[in-house]
C-alpha cells in the first residue's frame, strides 16, 4: 500500500543583499624594497617597474591567521552598528591556514562573539573573497542565513620562500572583511564566476611548502582573461561599463590591474573611473586584497557611499570571479 509523500517545506530568504560594513587590518611591520634587497639579488626600481610595489606588510612569527581575521571581522561589525549576536554564518576565505583542520572560521567567529554560527572557510586561491561573497549573498536569498560575515585572510609569509624573489617581492599579510545582510534593493549583484582548470599547474605549493608561478604565464592569462569577467559580472548586474564608478580588481600586480583598466576603458568604461592600486603599499594579500582596497580606499575617500563598485578576483586553480557591489 502506497501513501502519499510528504512535501518539503523551502525557506525564502531576503529579496536582495547588500553590503553593510566593511573592516580590515594588517601586521605593524612594514618591509620596503630596499629592505629586501639587503637580502636578496633585488633592487627598488627592479620591483617598481615588474610589479609596482613600494612596500608591504609581514606579519610577526605569532601573529596567526586567525588573529587577523578576528580583527577585521571585528571592525567590519562595528562598521556595520551590528551586534556579533546578529550574525549567523561566518565565511573565511584562505590558502594559507596552517593545516586543514581545524578551519579558520569556526574560530574567528567564537573569538569575535559569534555562538553557534555556521562556519566555513573557503579556498579560491585569489579569488576567494568573490567566492565567498557571492556565496553569502545567495546563502541570504535562499532564506540559509541573515547575516554573513566574510573574511579574506591570509599570511602568505607562511608559504613564500624568503629567498625566491620572484615571490617573496609579491606576497604580504592582511585580512579584510564584510558583513553581508537582507537589503529591498540589490547591492551585491550577481557573481560571475568559473576557473581554468588546465592551467592548474601555473600557481602549486611546491613541494607542500612553498607557493610558485610561473610568473609570465600568468601575467599573459589575467591581461587577457580577466577582463571579460569584468565585464560579464556588470552584465549580470543590468548595467553597462560606463555605470562602473570604481574598479577593485585584485591587488597581484599593479601592471595587471592597468591593463584590466584599460580594457575596460575600451569597452565604454569611463576614463574617470577610480582605480584600485592598494598593491602599492600592502602588497599581494590574496583572497584579503579585495576588502582591504576597499576600506582603504574608503578611508581615504577615493570611493564613497552608493559608488558602484566593480570587483574581480583571480588567482590560483585558476579561479575567476567577480561582482558588483553598491558601496555601504
Amino acid at each position: 500500500m502506497s501513501r502519499e509523500r510528504p512535501a518539503l517545506r523551502l525557506r525564502q530568504g531576503a529579496a536582495a543583499t547588500r553590503v553593510l560594513g566593511v573592516g580590515s587590518t594588517q601586521p605593524d611591520r612594514i618591509v620596503t624594497n630596499d629592505d629586501l634587497s639587503r637580502i636578496m639579488d633585488t633592487t627598488d626600481q627592479w620591483i617598481r617597474e615588474r610589479v609596482g610595489i613600494v612596500e608591504r606588510r609581514f606579519a610577526a612569527e605569532d601573529e596567526l591567521l586567525v588573529d587577523m581575521a578576528v580583527t577585521a571581522g571585528a571592525k567590519a561589525l562595528a562598521d556595520a552598528g551590528t551586534d556579533p549576536s546578529e550574525v549567523d554564518t561566518v565565511i573565511v576565505p584562505n590558502c594559507t591556514m596552517p593545516s586543514p583542520i581545524p578551519n579558520a572560521a569556526g574560530q574567528v567567529a567564537d573569538r569575535i562573539g559569534i555562538k553557534a554560527a555556521g562556519a566555513f572557510d573557503l579556498n579560491a586561491a585569489c579569488a576567494g573573497f568573490c567566492y565567498g561573497l557571492g556565496v553569502a549573498s545567495d546563502l541570504i536569498r535562499a532564506g540559509s542565513a541573515n547575516k554573513v560575515l566574510v573574511i579574506g585572510a591570509e599570511k602568505l609569509t607562511d608559504v613564500v620562500d624568503p629567498t625566491d624573489r620572484a615571490n617573496a617581492i609579491i606576497f604580504a599579510d592582511a585580512a579584510g572583511a564584510v558583513l553581508v545582510g537582507p537589503s529591498d534593493e540589490p547591492g551585491i549583484g550577481p557573481v560571475a564566476w568559473g576557473s581554468a582548470g588546465d592551467l592548474v599547474d601555473t600557481i602549486y605549493m611546491r613541494d607542500h611548502k612553498y607557493i610558485h608561478q610561473e610568473g609570465q604565464s600568468v601575467f599573459r592569462w589575467a591581461t587577457t582573461q580577466i577582463a571579460p569577467v569584468a565585464l560579464r559580472a556588470v552584465e549580470l548586474a543590468g548595467l553597462q561599463p560606463s555605470d562602473v564608478d570604481v574598479l577593485i580588481p585584485h591587488q597581484a600586480n599593479l601592471r595587471i590591474v592597468e591593463a584590466i583598466a584599460k580594457r575596460l576603458r575600451a569597452k565604454g568604461a569611463r576614463e574617470d573611473m577610480v582605480v584600485a592600486d592598494d598593491i602599492k603599499y600592502s602588497g599581494n594579500t590574496s583572497s584579503a586584497s579585495i576588502p582591504l582596497a576597499l576600506d582603504h580606499m574608503r578611508a581615504a575617500g577615493t570611493v564613497r557611499s552608493g559608488d558602484v563598485v566593480l570587483i574581480v578576483g583571480f588567482g590560483a586553480g585558476l579561479s575567476y570571479a567577480g561582482q558588483v557591489v553598491i558601496c555601504p
